[in-house]
């Protein structure tokens, strides 16, 4: 009899977590894609992309990182990698000719700075964070250039960066499921002042911490990939909850409201098996999946990545997609 109600239990659970994954799927999609919506220099094409940020001057600009039409930097060192692009779509200005091998994210801070994560390294590059102005002077770097490092300070591909209302800058890394999965916290002048964090599946471990966004409340919310979850801290590290029910997130971006978009570019029939690929959109008060952006290659079960990977949106509340497999800015507006 124990044995039979243990049974009941175990499918009990197996169906919730299951009715869970088909409700996030099926949330409302209440917006349509704007093709073409970024328009590139004469004969140039876009490459893969993950870094998608809105300027904060109040003008409706977007900027972007991409890898040089195609999925790096490497021999492209005429190519600029940092773009800006007005509300029509229509590109203002570039830099960081020759500074990166791969950018992968991207933050832009309350004074309109530039920051942006090189996640590969090489030839006297990489493994760093670049801190701009908005007009592309060199402000800052974090880490040595080409150089991985696993010390405290020390950058090994970092995927993402975040600045804290009082300047204070977070760091993920590494890259990839095995390494030092890690966040880091310096000073706003750069010093280091801690880390958290090791590979594992437990509160505070990380399988690929691949994206951070910070709610109104000052939380720190960790895109952890492989494990299929987003992970919220405070800001020295302590683990507060952990989120599965925005699928598989490559990025997530926080607005003003508190509203929470995550970007799940992995998740197939097999990999986090029951979800689709698309952005989930909630908010951080309840955690409670509002609506969904599917992914129309997700039926294909592309066993790499599509759709959107990095993820933002503007004041007017249009969302941008950055997409690496696809290597394309996708413009989502409300229907």
């Amino acid at each position: 009899m124990r044995q039979w109600k243990l049974l009941i239990a175990a499918v009990v659970v197996v169906a919730g977590l299951v009715t869970d994954g088909l409700a996030q799927n099926q949330a409302a999609n209440p917006y349509r894609t704007v093709e073409g919506w970024a328009k590139l220099p004469s004969g140039r094409m876009w490459g893969s992309t993950s870094a998608v940020y809105p300027a904060r001057d109040g003008s409706g600009n977007l900027w972007v990182a991409e890898r040089c039409g195609e999925n790096s930097c490497l021999g492209k060192d005429d190519l600029d990698t940092v773009l800006l692009f007005d509300p029509s779509g229509k590109l203002i200005r570039s830099f960081g000719a020759g500074l990166f091998e791969w950018p992968h994210g991207i933050y832009v801070d309350a004074d309109d700075n530039v920051w942006v994560t090189d996640a590969r390294g090489s030839s006297g590059r990489g493994h760093q964070v670049i801190k701009f102005t908005p007009q592309g002077k060199e402000l800052m770097r974090l880490g040595k250039a080409g150089v991985a490092g696993v010390g405290p300070g020390e950058l090994t591909a970092p995927s993402d960066v975040l600045v804290a209302p009082n300047g204070d800058i977070f760091v993920v890394d590494e890259h990839g499921i095995e390494g030092i999965n890690r966040v880091q916290k310096f000073s706003k002048d750069g010093t280091f002042i801690k880390q958290w964090g090791k590979t594992g599946t437990g509160p505070g471990e990380f399988l690929d911490p691949h994206a951070l966004a910070m709610d109104s409340q000052g939380r720190l919310f960790v895109g952890d990939r492989k494990n299929n979850r987003i992970q919220i801290f405070d800001q020295d590290g302590n683990h507060i909850a952990s989120w599965t029910q925005f699928g598989r997130p490559s990025g997530i971006y926080i607005d003003d409201n508190d509203i929470l978009y995550s970007a799940d570019s992995e998740s197939n029939f097999t990999t986090n098996a029951g979800w689709m690929r698309g952005i989930r959109i909630g908010s951080v008060t309840d955690g409670l999946v509002t609506a969904f952006i599917p992914d129309p290659q997700w039926e294909k079960n592309v066993p790499g990545t599509t759709a959107a990977e990095g993820v933002a949106v503007d004041a007017a509340g249009n969302i941008y997609g950055a997409e690496v497999g696809p290597r394309a800015l996708k413009k989502y507006e409300k229907k």
